[in-house]
């Protein structure tokens, strides 16, 4: 077999159980895929239209999800005898690779690891997806040790009716990663998910899972009804805070559970900060702090500037460069860290802008527009930390109130100051009358009204 489709096949990645996945060449886009495929049998007349449906399901919902921490998949074909999906091809591993107690990662790197899992899971659980099956080998990382979800064939799509969900299959999943609620086949929610991953983070931080067991029957017996171990217990090296982490993620009780992912790395985040003093990880930590200490996150918290930090770009940018210019269409925005920039419109100066000021906001928070209406230069070496607005619409719907709100707060007060301005520079008011309002809608005599014009 030379091709699959129109994907040229260079060679095979891998075999399991009921598909094949090959690296192949993509001719209209002049790029590697990775395509999995499968030959439906024709013994099992039952287990190929299940297998059919897990296919189709796969695609279908995969090809809605758009995270960076998410498989991308871009093709989907169902065929009588044969289906495939081509996806992003990942040059890495899984991390199958590292869940032996002679492998483990450094602790920092599982953290944040974990920490973008749950967002990508979050941002899938918005769009009404559980994924069903989340394990070491449904994550792949990259080389730029990204992780990446991938395999959401038994994903489970909680925007049908879950009446006539076809693709609801009862105790679809690994049992040593599943939830109890999805053992004992009740209704689950993106907590299922969250139950998985925790289980996943235990074993990458100890080498081992959380219940073990020599047959399934004790195995789901201990999922159910037992206490995972201590990781403290398991391995003295990690710190104590990580405990409660673990055991608020494989709670039985849905209610105890975290909420939502972003909850969960959240609490990661604490952690994450406290450990990060590897030599691998200390420009992480100085480009946290640098932002930390900026009057603009000021009310963010620590999660979420580690979210910001996920999608921004940090620039040193010689004097005279433009860095915004008029008549320009794009939704670029960022703040200045240090140095000191001009904007100005239409060849002359509006205003100095210097550390935490922002460039860029009014076209990111256009709703139809991102047309410019300024220029904005550099006077001297600036540090920039440009926001990548299409990586930070992904992001959690906390962070990108935040941000807005943040935005929308500065944009205010910079027009405010722009109004004083020109009020400087305008004509004399007309002299206000003897009357006010002394309520809501009344005035107390006629003759006048002392009103104050606000900007916004």
């Amino acid at each position: 077999m030379e091709s699959i489709g129109r994907y040229r096949i260079i060679s095979e990645l891998g075999k399991g159980a009921t598909a094949t996945v090959y690296l192949c060449h993509d001719p209209e886009s002049d790029r590697q895929v990775a395509v999995k495929l499968i030959q439906f049998g024709q013994d099992s007349t039952a287990m190929s239209r299940r297998m059919r449906k897990l296919f189709q399901n796969e695609g279908m919902v995969s090809q809605r999800m758009n995270h960076p921490n998410i498989v991308r998949v871009f093709d989907a074909v169902v065929e009588d005898d044969y289906a495939y999906l081509a996806m992003e091809y990942i040059k890495g591993c899984s991390l199958e690779d590292f869940i032996r107690v002679d492998k483990l990662m450094p602790m920092h790197r599982v953290i944040g690891i974990i920490f973008k899992c749950c967002m990508a899971l979050d941002s899938a659980y918005r769009q009404g997806i559980v994924h069903r099956d989340i394990k070491p080998a449904n994550i792949m990382i990259d080389e730029n040790d990204e992780p990446k979800i991938a395999d959401f064939g038994l994903a489970l799509n909680l925007s049908k009716n879950m009446d006539r969900d076809s693709t609801f299959i009862m105790g679809v999943g690994s049992p040593a990663y599943m939830s109890p609620e999805q053992i004992k086949g009740y209704q689950l929610n993106q907590k299922t998910d969250l139950y998985s991953l925790g289980v996943v983070l235990f074993q990458l931080l100890t080498g081992r899972l959380p219940f073990r067991a020599s047959n399934q029957a004790t195995l789901i017996y201990r999922i159910i009804n037992t206490d995972a171990p201590k990781i403290t217990a398991l391995n003295p090296n990690l710190p104590d805070a990580l405990d409660p982490i673990i055991r608020k993620s494989l709670e039985k009780d849905l209610y105890s559970r975290y909420k939502n992912g972003a909850e969960f790395a959240k609490d990661l985040s604490t952690v994450r900060f406290q450990i990060l003093d590897e030599d691998d990880t200390e420009l992480d930590k100085r480009h946290f702090e640098i932002l930390r200490k900026l009057e603009f996150f000021t009310e963010f918290e620590n999660i979420e500037i580690w979210e910001v930090l996920r999608v921004a770009i940090w620039r040193e940018i010689a004097p005279k460069v433009t860095i915004i210019r008029e008549g320009e269409h794009n939704k670029m925005f960022g703040l200045i860290v240090s140095g000191y920039a001009e904007v100005s419109i239409e060849g002359k100066v509006l205003c100095r802008l210097g550390p935490g000021e922002v460039l860029g906001e009014v076209a990111y928070l256009h709703p139809t527009s991102d047309l410019r209406h300024a220029t904005v230069v550099t006077l001297e070496p600036v540090l920039f930390v440009e926001i990548n607005a299409s990586a930070l619409s992904l992001s959690s719907e906390e962070l990108m109130e935040r941000m807005r709100n943040t935005l929308l707060g500065r944009m205010i007060n910079r027009m405010r100051e722009v109004n004083k301005i020109a009020a400087a520079q305008g004509l004399p008011a007309v002299e206000p009358g003897t009357g006010s309002l002394s309520g809501p809608g009344r005035l107390s005599r006629p003759g006048g009204l002392d009103m104050e014009l606000s900007p916004m």
